[in-house]
């Protein structure tokens, strides 16, 4: 199988320098460039192939949520969104404009790794800290999540899996079986084209699948 093709873009030498390291050690990764700027990665990516791009938010020149942007019109790689505590309404811009998934810089190498396979095969990723965050900020939709589209009850399951209820929490809540919410979550995933809940759980609250 071909390496994963990575494009790391962050304002800090620190930074860039140290997921290059994590990833060149493992043949399952090739990092084809790195940025100093969203510019300089539109740049390389216009010109190489990428797969994955590591997209800081706040650089100068031009910022991660505008290179998102570029990056997604063009189809030049699915960008993952390198994110810190404080910047949570800039990370919701990015996956407005086509991030693929936003990942807490702090997290071990195999963390980074697997969020990175998991994008670059067509899913949608939500660190489970920045996940939290959104929860605590309310569950709500997005204004592109269509409720029309479930009943009364699928909704009630929709909303507890987007608050990180378990199963069995989903059910002790609305007093029904195990089985029937696991039944009424894969008729969910299976309605949408999803291949888990936490897709499920992003679509709800970012409207992106």
């Amino acid at each position: 199988m071909d390496p994963i093709r990575v494009l790391i873009v962050d304002d800090s030498d620190f930074v860039r320098d140290g997921m290059k390291i994590i990833l060149d050690i493992d043949d399952a990764f090739d990092v084809v460039g790195s940025a100093a700027n969203g510019k300089e990665a539109v740049d390389i990516a216009r010109n190489t192939q990428v797969d994955v791009v590591l997209m800081d938010i706040q650089m100068p020149v031009m910022d991660g949520i505008e290179a998102t942007k570029i990056f997604t019109e063009e189809n030049l790689g699915k960008v993952m969104i390198l994110t810190t505590f404080d910047d949570d309404d800039l990370v919701e811009q990015a996956i407005k404009e086509g991030a693929k998934g936003y990942f807490i810089k702090n997290h071990k190498p195999e963390d980074l790794k697997q969020m990175i396979r998991s994008i670059h095969q067509g899913a949608r990723v939500m660190d489970e800290q920045v996940f939290d965050k959104f929860v605590d900020a309310g569950i709500r939709p997005n204004s592109n999540f269509d409720k029309d589209k479930y009943t009364a009850r699928e909704i009630e399951i929709i909303e507890a899996v987007a608050s990180g209820l378990s199963n069995k929490e989903i059910a002790e809540k609305l007093f029904i079986s195990e089985g029937t919410v696991k039944n009424y979550i894969s008729n969910i995933l299976l309605k949408e084209g999803l291949a888990h809940r936490t897709q499920l759980a992003v679509y709800y609250l970012t409207g992106r699948k």
